[in-house]
């Protein structure tokens, strides 16, 4: 007899040790293309030899508008309570 197998099973986290790390200075922009929110990023970059700095696109990140839901719910969450000072040392997951 098979096993109940949940509708939507959540696959397993693997954690990559090489997943680069990417900073960004600011969201520049948001668009709403066929169910998926498209967030554009920046950074400032000097010219050293004009003297000149510039905002330069870093990545875009693409995400359906649930996930993009969940993403505003974790943030605003987790931001409150770094303000109040009672997050963990350890972070926190999104489930």
């Amino acid at each position: 007899m098979a096993k109940d197998v949940p509708a939507n099973p959540v696959p397993q986290l693997i954690d990559n040790p090489h997943a680069p790390d990417v900073y960004a200075d600011r969201c520049t922009g948001a668009w709403m293309l066929s169910g998926n929110i498209r967030l554009t990023f920046e950074a400032a970059r000097m010219n050293h030899e004009t003297g000149v700095a510039s905002r330069l696109v870093i990545g875009r990140l693409v995400l359906p508008l649930e996930s993009a839901e969940g993403l505003r719910d974790f943030l605003a969450d987790y931001l409150s309570k770094v303000k109040a000072g009672t997050v963990s040392s350890a972070g926190q997951t999104l489930n």
